[in-house]
């Protein structure tokens, strides 16, 4: 699945916008991607225009009891998977960056962050 950043926000300031982004997770339908410094965050559906909605096979998918859906790759699905990815255990590290080698959809790059203009014309 890749999605799009639709705006600037100074809230989201590890996004680009334009850029494409792909979507390694949903939780509560909100996306968890690799954003700019190289981070699998959350962040809100609504930031997003999908531009590929097509998905691995081994996504594991539940839909919560309003209707909410959370998915992830069999890799990355583990409960509890991304607290151990952020307190640096090694095999969720490890597991995050296999994934993100070997899967199909993350070996296209996005595009270049384009560089943001001063109110003179220079690039900040």
């Amino acid at each position: 699945m890749q999605v799009k950043l639709k705006a600037y926000s100074p809230k989201y300031r590890d996004l680009t916008p334009g850029n494409v982004y792909r979507v390694i997770g949903i939780e509560a339908d909100d996306f968890r991607i690799m954003n700019d410094v190289g981070q699998p965050y959350l962040y809100p559906h609504r930031l997003f225009r999908v531009v590929d909605a097509s998905r691995n096979p081994d996504w594991q998918r539940t839909v919560g009891t309003e209707g909410e859906e959370y998915a992830y790759p069999r890799a990355l699905a583990a409960p509890g998977f991304f607290e151990d990815y952020f307190d640096r255990s090694p095999a969720a590290v490890e597991a995050l960056h296999t994934y993100l080698r070997s899967s199909p959809h993350m070996k296209s790059k996005s595009p270049k962050p384009k560089p943001r203009r001063t109110r003179a014309g220079q690039a900040a």
